[in-house]
């Protein structure tokens, strides 16, 4: 609990600039984050820091508030990373949480969920367990983005509602295993959480290269099985078939590694690096275990006729 911080999303009110000569900042949203490094590095959602013009100040436990500033939004998953302004004044007063490993999760496990319910309840605790593994939904960070799919999460009946996101979900060791992310409405007891690995490694890129790195291969497609092979008429019930996406997103990325290497629409990326490509491991299942600049060895089906082909991924923007 010491660890958990408010993040205060503020813009300025333009209307005082009239009376005053200056701007008043008006709060107009609020989330939950938590302290990783003794250096003020603090987790929360990226979908929490969408507004590019807003000001951003985190709330300490003990009620002082401080400046913060964006250093990190995952392009992929819903992860950003803020830093405390000055915080080297600080630092040795910061307390930090463990982190844990959500590879060794177990179905049915306790978790707590730690936040700021809906943004009023301040120092909000809820108990649960671990639901379901490994779940894959669709969402929208703001109603102005594109849906984004969000894979390999965790589900808990722990009550995560607005306000937690961005909280820790925490395991019976007090370890973090994961970022309170989503909540469906429509549902009962269904909250779901991004695995604390994923984010281990976006911290790893940050120290590393000052940034979060994400690979990219660059197509749009669809993960076939026995209906789809029957309705496009296909020689396979597995793989990706490359597939432009409402008619007017092409299936291959322009000036990506996939056009680099050749890879054509209604191709059939069957397997990558000897393992095929299913609904249970997808294309970006596998990225998830590469950086930029690794190279991938795909097995291609085009035209019934199957061939191999290297790429090497590239850095995603």
């Amino acid at each position: 609990m010491p660890a958990m911080v408010s993040i205060l999303i503020s813009e300025k009110n333009k209307k005082t600039l009239k009376k005053s000569g200056n701007f008043d900042e008006v709060e107009i949203s609020n989330g939950s984050g938590f302290i990783v490094d003794k250096s003020g590095v603090v987790l929360t959602n990226r979908h929490i820091l969408s507004d590019q013009t807003a000001d951003y100040s985190v709330i300490a436990n003990d009620g002082e508030k401080f400046k913060a500033e964006i250093i990190a939004r995952d392009p992929i998953n819903d992860i950003a990373i803020l830093k405390i302004a000055n915080s080297h004044e600080k630092e040795s007063r910061f307390p930090i949480v463990k982190l844990g490993d959500s590879n060794k999760i177990e179905l049915g496990e306790n978790v707590i969920a730690f936040g700021n319910a809906l943004g009023i309840f301040k120092n909000t605790v809820s108990a649960g367990i671990v639901s379901g593994l490994d779940r894959h939904i669709s969402a929208k960070i703001n109603l102005r983005a594109e849906a984004q799919k969000m894979r390999g999460l965790i589900q808990t009946d722990a009550a995560i509602n607005p306000g937690n996101s961005g909280g820790p979900l925490v395991n019976i060791k007090g370890e973090v295993i994961g970022i309170n992310s989503v909540m469906l409405y429509g549902a009962e007891n269904i909250g779901l959480a991004i695995p604390i690995n994923i984010v281990k490694k976006d911290l790893e890129d940050l120290k590393k290269h000052g940034h979060i790195r994400r690979p990219l291969l660059g197509v749009r497609y669809l993960i076939l099985n026995e209906d789809l092979k029957e309705n496009f008429n296909l020689s396979s019930n597995h793989g990706a078939l490359i597939i432009n996406e409402n008619g007017n997103r092409p299936g291959i990325v322009p000036k990506s590694p996939a056009e680099s290497a050749g890879l054509k629409e209604k191709d059939i990326i069957l397997e990558i690096n000897n393992e095929k490509i299913t609904s249970e491991k997808t294309i970006e299942d596998f990225l998830e275990d590469f950086s930029a600049g690794d190279i991938l060895r795909l097995k291609i089906l085009r035209a019934k006729k199957e061939f191999e082909i290297n790429v090497a991924l590239a850095e995603r923007k």
